[in-house]
This record gives structure tokens, C-alpha cells and sequence, in this order.
């Protein structure tokens, strides 16, 4: 794990971002379209953790972004070239556009000045959406992946970002995967190869410093 200082120096409240990938109802919720990553997202405290760094960073004055995954009811647009979207599309619950399955889950919290990205095809929360251009425009410099899953999403918007030139770091226990053991495994020898990973208390403690800082 990376010394206070060194997260400290990473973590500054302007050139900062906080993403949550794929946190929404559909997905993580109650009635979501994969229990088990549910499940082991809610029981694992993965899901709480995230709601504590987006609440940390209103506090601190660190900009949020969700990425949402939805599809057309029409499935206009949708990808249809992996056996990934083909197993989504029949799925009890679908991640339709304007249903509560596309909301911000529980116990995030959605605030006025947080940005919310929905994208209609694909695998990654950043290529081939507003999500790059928005981080640039912010003028981020360290973009804070969290959410789900370790399987697919997180590690393509790790990788996208470190592509696209920013530094990434991953709170490890604020995000979930399946089968549970497989999180921690593909943390440690893939995401720690090009990510500062870090644990969510971490995270938290230099953004309550920042955030402390910038009232005094």
C-alpha cells in the first residue's frame, strides 16, 4: 500500500475525480440482474464503501462522475460482438434507459454538482464515451475507480484511463466481482501493475485531510 504522503500528493481536490462504475439498481440492487455480483458487492462491503468515498468527496470539493451502462428498449446502438452482450440481453432484469434499473443504487448518494455518463454500448465506462473529455475538461489528473465489476468494467476503465494518460487509483475493497476470491487475486496481479491500490479507509483519510483543508 502507498504512503499517507504519497496517496496524499495524488488525491488533490483539484485535479482529482471519483468515478463509480456501473453502481446502479440494475446491477447492484435489490432486484439486479446479477444477484451474486450483487450480493457479494452489498455483503462484502464493497457497495457501503463507495457510498463513503462519494459522500468523502463532496465533501472534500472532489468531483464525482457514475457511469451508467443502459440499453435502448429497441436495443438500437446496443454491442452485440461478445457472448457477454448477447447473455445481458436475456436477462430477467434489463438496464432499459429511464427505468429504475439505470438509477444510482443505495446508499450512494447523487448530488447536484456530481455528472452522471450513460452509455449505450461497449464494455468500458470511458472509450467510446463523454467520460474522457469530461475528466480533461475538469482538468483531472487522478481519476479514482470504483464500483463494478473486477471482472469486466473496472479493469477496462482502469486501463483506458492509465491509456489516456491519467493516474488511477483503486480503493481495492470498493470493488466487487465474481466469484469473490477473484477480486483480491485480479487486484494484485493485474490493477497493482498500473494502479496505486489502496484501501478505502486510505483513501478516505487524505480526502477528510483535503477537505479539512480547504474550509480552514
Amino acid at each position: 500500500m502507498p504512503s499517507y504522503e504519497a496517496l496524499s500528493e495524488l488525491l488533490d481536490p483539484r485535479t482529482t475525480v471519483l468515478l463509480t462504475v456501473e453502481c446502479q439498481e440494475g446491477v447492484v440492487g435489490a432486484d439486479s440482474a446479477l444477484p451474486e455480483l450483487a450480493a457479494q458487492a452489498r455483503a462484502g462491503g464493497a457497495l457501503a464503501n463507495v457510498a463513503r468515498l462519494v459522500a468523502a468527496a463532496h465533501d472534500a470539493g472532489v468531483q464525482v462522475v457514475h457511469a451508467v451502462a443502459e440499453r435502448r428498449p429497441d436495443g438500437r446502438g446496443a454491442s452485440r460482438n461478445a457472448r457477454l452482450f448477447h447473455a445481458a440481453a436475456r436477462l430477467p432484469v434489463q438496464q432499459l434507459t429511464g427505468t429504475a434499473a439505470v438509477r444510482v443504487a443505495a446508499p450512494i448518494e447523487v448530488a447536484e454538482e456530481d455528472l452522471v455518463v450513460r452509455r449505450l454500448h461497449g464494455l468500458s465506462p470511458l472509450h467510446g464515451t463523454d467520460v474522457d473529455p469530461l475528466l480533461r475538461n475538469l482538468g483531472c489528473r487522478t481519476l479514482i475507480v470504483t464500483g463494478v465489476s473486477a471482472n469486466v468494467a473496472v479493469p477496462n476503465a482502469v486501463f483506458d484511463a492509465v491509456n489516456r494518460g491519467y493516474t488511477v487509483v483503486v480503493p481495492a475493497d470498493a470493488i466487487a466481482g465474481v466469484p469473490a476470491d477473484y477480486t483480491p487475486a485480479m487486484i494484485r496481479h493485474t490493477l497493482a501493475l498500473v494502479a496505486t491500490v489502496a484501501t478505502t479507509d486510505e483513501v478516505l483519510a487524505c480526502l477528510k485531510r483535503a477537505g479539512g483543508v480547504r474550509r480552514a
